[in-house]
């Protein structure tokens, strides 16, 4: 009989770590949620030792919290949470927003562009499915994820990506509402605009009320 190794152990936890993202990226486990080691481990089918391991991952990544002897809470949809993780999403996207409208080529931006101004068409029509929801969220991420790419900084981008696993499970806290895809879109839409005119400062203030309209619909208005 073979020994596992150590490598295979690292495999095991990262790959327990990744289910464990994706319970918690698809809403199957949810912001405010208690869960124990066994149901963890029966939803990501993997045993003890990798589950435990990717707990204290993704706790590290402030995902979840550790309580001795009651099991795993995930992390809440407070203000000050909601506050800290759209405000650390802005400060990428803001230096992005300046990056890029100083710079003479942007490629992706027509793609963009016409993504949202087909899902602003279809929401103002009036027919928002529910395929049109997830289309807006998944158009929604690429703009943000487009500004902080524009860093260029793999240690930025560490940060964002686990930031953005934070909101994801924030976003799950509350059901989709219709109503905030055309002010969203509209918001997205008028970053663009800044970044094809080539005005940093503006495509900077665009960026902060686009954060301040998303605080207001979440109920945590920046002080």
């Amino acid at each position: 009989m073979s020994i596992p190794s150590s490598s295979d152990d690292t495999l095991l936890a990262t790959q327990a770590f990744q289910a464990f993202r994706h319970l918690l990226a698809t809403g199957q486990v949810r912001a405010g949620q208690m869960v124990s080691m066994a149901e963890l481990m029966k939803l990501s089918d993997f045993p003890l030792a990798p589950v435990r391991e990717a707990v204290k991952r993704a706790a590290a990544a402030g995902l979840v919290s550790i309580l001795p002897k009651r099991g795993v809470l995930v992390l809440e949809a407070t203000t000050e949470a909601l506050r800290e993780c759209f405000q650390l999403r802005c400060v990428f996207d803001q230096e992005g927003a300046r990056i890029l409208a100083s710079c003479a080529k942007q490629p992706a931006l027509e793609s963009l562009r016409d993504k949202h101004e087909k899902i602003l068409e279809q929401a103002q029509s009036g027919l928002v499915t529910t395929a049109l929801q997830i289309q807006a969220m998944e158009v929604d991420w690429a703009l943000h994820r487009y500004l902080a790419q524009a860093l260029q900084n793999r240690s930025a981008m560490t940060i964002y990506e686990e930031n953005c696993d934070r909101i994801n499970v924030l976003q799950h806290s509350r059901r989709p509402l219709p109503e905030r895809i055309v002010p969203a879109m509209k918001e997205h839409l008028q970053i663009l605009d800044t970044l094809q005119a080539g005005n940093p400062e503006a495509a900077m203030q665009a960026v902060r009320h686009h954060l301040a309209q998303t605080l207001r619909w979440w109920g945590a208005v920046d002080a």
